[in-house]
């Protein structure tokens, strides 16, 4: 059985010379336990796929720019009966950030949201008030990596306002509240691998900024939380990331209530390196869906 480890062309754009590179230990490690697998960017014309059975997605930071190619890639990979880690019924779900709303109406916890269709008018000065906030956070709804992602304040939502007047020309958008909680508590990330709870970390922004990625400034701080805490991110994974090799439920807790971010269910960073254990849990979950 050959393995596709599954990548993205590397422009830079994505990741950060802080940042080990988490794709080339796992995949060392993967090898050392017998593993036929290897790197491969998913959108590279010379890749001949039936030489695989299955794919791993693991780093495509590129899918959200290029989505009508990853579609189609996505279209190819069961055309040809290759089965993909996460499966791809999933992984259309998760691309677009609707999936939120799907996620409230079965009754668990999100941050507020609204969703802006392409092409709509918008003034986000009525937000200020709707969710009762004085910043707002504003993102496309197929994005990663806090692209074109604004933080709104009474201050400058005229210029917001204006930029994104032209950015819904091409896609949709949502509007969340900015919360506190996240600059000064941080942002809280469960890591599970085939439903089972592995490890978990909070990532705090550099100070003046508030995008926790690492790629722009944000640290990482494992945890060690309590079962209920961890009960509570495994409802999330247990009703919609089933038969998932990896989830990553991200959110923050604003009076003590978990309020879901994300569920990262594409090409999360796994802050593997966090745990001795944690590549042992990832390579068994792996070995029991294959």
């Amino acid at each position: 059985m050959k393995i596709a480890l599954i990548i993205y062309h590397d422009t830079g754009a994505y990741d950060s010379d802080t940042v080990e590179s988490e794709d080339d230990k796992l995949l060392i490690f993967l090898k050392s336990k017998g593993l036929d697998i290897e790197m491969v960017i998913w959108n590279d014309r010379s890749v001949n796929w039936e030489n695989y059975s299955v794919a791993i997605l693991k780093s495509p930071w590129d899918y959200f720019d290029l989505i009508s190619d990853f579609y189609e890639w996505l279209d190819l990979l069961e055309q040809k009966n290759i089965k993909l880690l996460n499966p791809v019924s999933i992984v259309r779900w998760n691309a677009d950030k609707h999936y939120l709303a799907e996620i409230a109406d079965a009754g668990l916890k999100i941050i507020p949201c609204h969703f802006i269709s392409k092409g709509e008018k918008v003034d986000l000065k009525q937000f200020f008030q709707k969710f009762e906030a004085n910043r707002l956070i504003v993102k496309p709804c197929i994005s990663g990596g806090a692209k074109n992602t604004f933080k709104v304040t009474p201050e400058n939502v005229d210029e917001i306002n204006t930029k994104l007047s032209k950015l819904l020309i091409d896609e949709d958008y949502i509007i969340q509240p900015f919360l506190n909680e996240i600059l000064e508590e941080g942002e809280w990330s469960f890591v599970f691998f085939n439903g089972v709870y592995s490890h978990s970390l909070v990532k705090q922004a550099k100070k003046g900024d508030f995008r926790v990625q690492p790629a722009h400034g944000g640290s990482v701080h494992p945890q060690q939380p309590a079962n209920d805490l961890i009960q509570t991110a495994q409802a999330y994974v247990d009703q919609f990331a089933k038969n998932c090799l990896y989830a990553r439920v991200d959110g923050t807790f604003v009076n003590n209530q978990f309020l879901l971010m994300e569920l990262e269910l594409i090409e999360p960073f796994l802050f593997l390196n966090t745990h001795p254990n944690n590549y042992e849990n990832y390579f068994r979950a792996l070995e029991n869906l294959l």
